[in-house]
């Protein structure tokens, strides 16, 4: 017998004896343990001394993941989205469609007294979503009011006034000194509605739109899509994406896919960076086609089906919203929107603090010119440094993604 590092090589003779012994199965269990094949005697050897091997090169950190899935499970995921545009264009039925519940079952329609002098508000509403174990605190922040008054001009600040103060209340969360049950309310994604009848964005949808791109994700939705052709919807599209290129307006750009994914998801993602602006149908109503049961509209002409994507964008809204990139919506307020008003929050603090430190060395000074730095200064300076360099760092990623869209630009263009 010839021995090896991993495992023992056999010299075996074999007779016609036992080559009839190896003929058959049943014939080696019958002989017994003295009458075992050869055969089998070296493919006992081979395993086992693979098992040994793979038993000391494994080391365990490959359950890391299997670890953070568990702990994300149990913990749950939170998720807000905002859901911007006038009055009449679908939103409650498009989020009871995405989500296939009622958030708005007592919701009451205001007179005719209230919608004259009916202004922007922030209504909020929360629901619980489990699908497969999988825990979801989903918020809908909904603005009843936005552009109903004949004078649009301030519907922004009440709007941009709520997505900064989920940002302070986090940011104060965080800075605090219990931070084991902060809750995450920062607005992570905003859908802006845009009417089928427009030609193109409105001046109230570009103020809007200046006002929050640097704040939070929007993604543009064309409402009651089914009231356009197709020729219609592409123009509407075009109109849209050239305004939004003229006034330099950010609005959420898909990463890019990594060279290792299947061509699959590769076709996926082109599809849905091609659908954007998403034209959308929406209906809270199922109906039998075909002894089929779609949720759509019934119109005397025909019934349209929300999630066919030859008649409306919905199953690419969703798709993108729920199933692909939920997290990347996420990864984005907290990396680039909420990083910049974090930045800002203590650019403000420093500088009030050297303020308040030139003050003090004034009144203290008095009539002494010499000025005498201690070390609480020499920190305080070293801080002001680092905020300076976060703030360099966060121009460069500003520069980085404007050169990125740049670039999807064109590959649209071609």
């Amino acid at each position: 017998m010839e021995k090896s590092d991993t495992y023992a090589i056999v010299d075996i003779n074999l007779s016609d004896k036992d080559m009839k012994s190896t003929s058959s199965e049943s014939d080696i269990s019958n002989e017994g343990k003295k009458n075992k094949s050869p055969f089998t005697t070296v493919i006992k050897i081979l395993l086992s001394s693979e098992r040994d091997r793979g038993e000391r090169d494994y080391i365990g950190f490959a359950t890391l993941p299997e670890q953070v899935h568990r702990k994300s499970v149990k913990r749950g995921f939170d998720f807000t989205l905002m859901v911007v545009g006038e009055s009449g264009l679908g939103k409650s039925t498009l989020i009871n469609s995405l989500f296939l519940g009622d958030l708005y079952r007592n919701r009451k329609i205001p007179d005719v007294q209230d919608r004259i002098e009916k202004t922007t508000t922030i209504e909020k509403k929360t629901m619980e979503i489990e699908e497969r174990g999988v825990k979801l605190r989903l918020t809908i922040v909904d603005t009843p009011g936005f552009g109903d008054a004949i004078n649009c001009e301030d519907s922004w600040r009440v709007c941009s006034a709520y997505v900064d103060e989920q940002f302070r209340q986090y940011f104060t969360d965080e800075s605090g000194l219990n931070r084991r049950h902060m809750q995450d309310n920062r607005v992570h994604c905003c859908l802006y509605f845009v009417p089928p009848w427009a030609h193109s964005l409105r001046q109230v949808d570009l103020e809007m739109m200046k006002r929050l791109h640097r704040k939070v994700n929007i993604v543009v939705v064309i409402a009651k899509a089914d009231s356009l052709t197709a020729l219609e919807v592409k123009r509407l599209k075009m109109r849209i994406l050239s305004d939004l290129e003229e006034h330099q307006i950010q609005v959420y750009q898909f990463p890019e896919c990594d060279s290792d994914e299947d061509e699959e998801f590769k076709q996926q993602d082109r599809e849905l960076k091609a659908a954007a602006p998403f034209a959308v149908v929406a209906a809270d109503t199922v109906l039998e086609v075909g002894g089929k049961r779609v949720r759509g509209r019934q119109y005397p002409w025909g019934i349209v089906d929300v999630e066919n994507p030859r008649h409306s964008d919905f199953t690419k809204l969703r798709t993108m919203l729920i199933s692909t990139h939920m997290q990347d919506l996420k990864d984005v307020t907290q990396d680039v929107h909420y990083e910049n008003f974090r930045a800002q929050c203590i650019s403000q603090i420093s500088q009030h603090a050297m303020r308040e430190r030139g003050k003090l060395k004034r009144d203290s000074m008095g009539n002494n010119n010499e000025v005498v730095i201690t070390d609480t200064d020499r920190l305080l300076l070293q801080k002001d440094e680092e905020i300076r360099r976060m703030q360099d760092m966060l121009t460069q990623m500003q520069e980085k993604l404007k050169a990125s869209d740049k670039k999807h630009d064109s590959i649209i263009d071609v």
